[in-house]
C-alpha cells in the first residue's frame, strides 16, 4: 500500500485517539457534577475542538519528518492535546471524582480498541480491496489506542495514572505524591527520551521503562479485547503484524 496512505491513516488514528480520550475526561466530569468543559464548548466528540496545535499537529509531524530524513521510518510518536478543564471541587468527593475522570481516559483508548476489533468481523466479507485497507487502518487505530491507554496510566502526574494513584492514596501520601504533578512531564520525557538514549549510546545498556511496561501489558490486553471482540481469529491478524509471530 502507498506510503503516504499509512502515514495519513497513522495520523487520523493518533488525532481520534487523542482528542477523543480527551473527551471522556470531559463527559465523566460531567457526569460527577462539574460543567466547566460544557460551558467552555469543550465536552464534545469532534476531535477539532481538543486539538492543541503544537501538541497534537506540530510536534508530532516534526517527530515524523525527522526520523524520515535519519533513520528512514517512523519508530515512535508522542503528541498531546488540550487538556480539558475539571473543578475538581464540584465533585461530592473531590479525590475520587478526579480519580473517576482520570481513569475515563484511558478507558476510552481501550473502547475504542475494541470497537476497531469489532469491526474486523466484516473483513471477511468485504472485497480484498476494502478489506486490506480495513485491517491495516485497524492495525493502527487499535496499537495507538492501546499504547495511548497503557502509557497515560503510568503512575506518575500529571498522567492519569498519577492522578489514580492520588485518589487510592491515603490522605497525606496523596498530598506528597499529587506534588510531582509540577515536574511530572519532566520526568516522563526523561523515562522515554532522554535516559535510554544516554544509556544506550554511552553505556550499551536497553533501558526503556515505558516502552518495555507499555509492551508487557499490551499483548494480553490486546487477547482480552481480541476475546471480547467476537471474532478472535479476525483479530488475531493485528496480534501477527504487531508481534510478527
Amino acid at each position: 500500500m502507498n506510503q503516504y496512505i499509512e502515514y495519513a491513516f497513522i495520523a487520523v488514528a493518533g488525532v481520534l485517539a487523542i482528542t477523543l480520550h480527551e473527551a471522556a475526561h470531559g463527559y465523566a466530569a460531567w457526569a460527577l457534577g462539574d460543567d466547566t468543559a460544557k460551558r467552555m464548548g469543550r465536552l464534545s466528540l469532534n476531535p477539532l475542538v481538543h486539538v492543541d496545535r503544537f501538541g497534537t499537529i506540530v510536534f508530532p509531524a516534526i517527530l515524523v519528518v525527522g526520523q524520515l530524513l535519519t533513520v528512514g521510518h517512523v519508530q515512535f510518536l508522542f503528541g498531546w492535546a488540550k487538556p480539558v478543564p475539571v473543578a475538581a471541587w464540584k465533585f461530592p468527593n473531590p479525590r475520587r471524582g478526579m480519580m473517576i475522570v482520570a481513569t475515563a481516559g484511558p478507558g476510552m483508548n481501550f473502547l475504542l480498541a475494541w470497537i476497531a476489533l469489532v469491526a474486523m468481523n466484516v473483513v471477511p466479507v468485504v472485497p480484498a480491496w476494502l478489506g486490506a485497507p480495513m485491517v491495516l487502518f485497524a492495525l493502527y487505530f487499535v496499537l495507538i489506542n492501546l499504547g495511548l491507554g497503557l502509557f497515560n496510566l503510568l503512575p506518575i502526574p500529571p498522567l492519569d495514572g498519577g492522578r489514580i494513584v492520588v485518589g487510592l492514596l491515603p490522605e497525606r501520601a496523596a498530598q506528597t505524591w499529587a506534588r510531582l504533578e509540577r515536574a511530572g512531564i519532566v520526568i516522563v520525557l526523561l523515562l522515554i527520551f532522554v535516559l535510554p538514549a544516554a544509556l544506550r549510546d554511552l553505556f550499551a545498556i536497553n533501558f526503556n521503562p515505558v516502552t518495555q511496561w507499555v509492551f508487557a501489558i499490551v499483548r494480553p490486553l490486546l487477547r482480552v479485547l481480541l476475546t471480547l471482540s467476537g471474532n478472535p481469529d479476525a483479530g488475531l491478524l493485528i496480534e501477527d503484524q504487531i508481534f510478527g509471530d
